[in-house]
């Protein structure tokens, strides 16, 4: 009797050597589309918003109030069904996006933290953000987008509609985690060492290494830092070469400016992934893009401060092709090319919260279209800004000040509130103590400025100012200066005056970075915009 196809089929494979059924499966498997590889692309590109809901028993609760960054037992389900009861789940966020359990927190949910357990569309660890800093719930997956168009490594968005022990804490944005899937999806060779770069730390820092173990004495990280740091400029470079993909760190630069991702690793050393790939050199990943496109005119030409990045944007040649990437990726964020997909997600988003909240999708499509209009003119800007000329020194008439404007919020510090607020008809640099009672943050500004001396002044209004206590902090309270060294007058308590610091630029030209900040214990400060004004100093005559 013959045999029919499906029963000769195993006797078939029962001749074919070890090694040629092998070379089938695997590549076979290789010409599948990677959807059917891979569940979480279908997953992402579909962009459906599934109901996730999470349940913790009160120990578990109780832990995450007292330990928010450590792991708690929980129940995840999905759409109805139990995906997990071995699930895992830590509080996540930093400055201005961390909130406790009992209000709306972000969370990290690792699906077999405790236990074994089947990924989720080919998810193990994914993050659910509560978006408080954008309220258009839409910066994050634009930002994803553009950086797919640009072939550039990163984590893949979506939204959820999140329930936590049947409190509705509405819709989040849903993303994959950076790890050992992530690196083997964008990476040929996903072996090597993953860190994360916390919360404005440098590359100096003692980073948390996520992924990798080789070597695990951060010797791949201590020789990027030491090479930043050769104050022979020739020397620096080529060890940076050596250490970095320059081309695709120059893209990296190029994307967060453009992005206008103020709060990432070239402005303020801040939400990024660092990998250094076996097979080529260290790889910089963007991260935490929930503020992008705030101010349409962010300018795409100020020397960033990340100590590889200001190295590598004083290399005239890097500089020149920093240039050229700016002009490449104009066409990646046009409002034109993204608005297709951009409205899809938003009619996505709209049906879930109409579904849930028509109050809360009334105020989501207000902040979608705001977000929208900022798109557009980002783009405008960066058109205009790609055929300026290199930026030069600041000029200075005689006895004339110039207004500083532009200013980057920064925080080292998880609770502090930086904003721009309007009041009593001026804008003011609002910055304001956390509940945790230790406060250093502020804002920066990058000026170029020639030889000479000078003056920064602004004037401050404070608000029961406790000074910070701490070692080492011998100007606490709310102050002026330039990076690398102290203020000399500061404010506490409650009052209204001008403050001034005075410094001088020895080299013929020279970036500097003006700070306005508020180290504190407890209480705000405001920066009344307009009077932030810098002036060149008359010359000191020299003693006979």
């Amino acid at each position: 009797m013959a045999r029919s196809g499906v029963a000769f089929l195993p006797w078939m494979l029962a001749w074919i050597p070890a090694w040629i059924l092998a070379w089938m499966l695997t590549h076979t498997a290789a010409a599948l589309p990677q959807s059917a590889r891979d569940p979480s692309d279908a997953f992402f590109r579909k962009g459906e918003i599934p109901a996730i809901r999470l349940e913790l028993g009160e120990a578990a609760v109780e832990a995450l109030r007292k330990d928010p960054r450590a792991y708690a037992p929980c129940t995840l389900h999905v759409d109805g069904a139990v995906v997990s009861a071995a699930a895992g789940v830590k509080l996540k966020g930093a400055a201005g996006s961390f909130q406790e359990f009992d209000a709306l927190p972000a969370f990290t949910v690792n699906i077999d933290r405790f236990g074994e357990a089947k990924p989720w569309m080919g998810l193990e660890k994914f993050h659910l953000n509560n978006s408080v800093q954008d309220p258009s719930l839409l910066s994050e997956w634009t930002c994803a987008e553009i950086l797919r168009e640009a072939g550039y490594a990163h984590t893949r968005v979506t939204h959820a509609r999140v329930v936590v022990n049947g409190r509705d804490l509405g819709l989040y944005v849903l993303k994959e985690s950076f790890d050992e899937h992530f690196l083997a999806r964008n990476f040929k060779d996903a072996g090597g060492n993953l860190y994360d770069g916390g919360f404005c730390q440098d590359i100096d820092a003692e980073l948390e290494l996520d992924e990798g173990t080789k070597p695990a004495d951060r010797a791949d990280l201590r020789a990027l830092a030491d090479a930043c740091r050769d104050p022979d400029m020739k020397r620096r470079w080529a060890a940076i070469e050596r250490l970095v993909d320059i081309p695709e760190f120059v893209r990296f630069m190029a994307l967060e400016a453009m992005l206008g991702h103020w709060d990432g690793y070239s402005y303020n050393s801040n939400n990024y992934r660092l990998y250094f790939d076996p097979s080529r050199k260290a790889r910089f990943l963007l991260h935490g893009m929930d503020q992008c496109f705030g101010d349409p005119g962010a300018s795409v030409l100020d020397m960033p401060r990340g100590m590889l990045a200001s190295s590598v944007m004083k290399n005239p040649e890097w500089r020149k092709e920093y240039r050229r990437q700016v002009t490449r990726l104009l066409g990646d964020l046009s409002a034109k090319r993204l608005m297709p997909r951009l409205e899809q997600v938003e009619a996505r988003v709209q049906r879930a919260l109409r579904a849930a909240n028509p109050a809360a999708a009334a105020e989501q499509a207000q902040r979608a279209k705001e977000f929208v209009d900022r798109l557009v003119a980002r783009e405008q800007s960066l058109r205009e800004q790609s055929k300026a000329p290199e930026p030069k020194p600041l000029e200075f008439k005689p006895g004339r000040e110039r207004v500083i404007a532009g200013w980057h919020p920064m925080s080292e510090v998880e609770d502090a509130l930086v904003e721009t607020v309007d009041a009593a008809g001026a804008r003011w640099l609002r910055v304001k103590c956390g509940p945790q009672g230790r406060c250093i943050a502020g804002f920066r500004r990058g000026v170029l400025l020639p030889r000479g001396r000078y003056r920064l002044e602004a004037l401050v209004r404070t608000e029961a100012v406790g000074a910070l206590a701490e070692e080492g902090q011998p100007c606490a309270g709310a102050g002026l200066r330039v990076s690398g060294r102290e203020c000399v007058d500061a404010m506490v308590e409650t009052g209204e005056r001008t403050l001034a610091f005075e410094f001088e630029v020895a080299e013929e030209t020279a970036d500097v970075e003006l700070v306005l900040e508020l180290r504190a214990s407890r209480g705000e400060a405001v920066f009344r915009a307009e009077s932030i004004k810098l002036a060149m100093l008359p010359p000191t005559r020299e003693k006979r």
